[in-house]
């Protein structure tokens, strides 16, 4: 399974951003989906989580809960994450990943996932 994904760039404080993940190689219908976050100088850090078939739910970061959606298109073998009211700290290199495997209690670590996307800029300015 490749990873990709789109969508960022440099916002405003208050503004929206709506990252994409495009899997190739595979259906990831199944899959969990992830974004996790770096930014400079810092771990990569969890955002959110989407349970595949058979696997409901959604998880957010504490810091994110209530600004940031995740959702899935499996038709189009796509995940996304909707950012509304993005601030400074929410600046970071955006990773999307995915795994077949994870369990519920482990989707927020990152060493879980063994795909992963190649990563998107978001910077949102004050």
């Amino acid at each position: 399974v490749q990873l990709q994904a789109y969508g960022g760039g440099l916002v405003q404080a208050g503004g929206s951003l709506r990252l994409s993940c495009v899997a190739s190689g595979g259906a990831v219908g199944p899959y969990v989906m992830a974004w996790f976050r770096q930014a400079p100088g810092k771990e990569r850090d969890f955002v959110s989580a989407i349970g595949g078939w058979g696997r409901s739910g959604v998880s957010y970061a504490d810091s994110v809960k209530g600004r940031f959606t995740i959702s899935r298109d499996n038709a189009k073998n796509t995940v996304y994450l909707q950012m509304n009211s993005l601030k400074p700290e929410d600046t970071a290199v955006y990773y999307c990943a995915a795994s077949s495997t994870v369990i519920a209690s482990d989707r927020r670590r990152a060493p879980r996932y063994p795909y992963w996307g190649q990563g998107t800029q978001v910077t949102v300015s004050s």
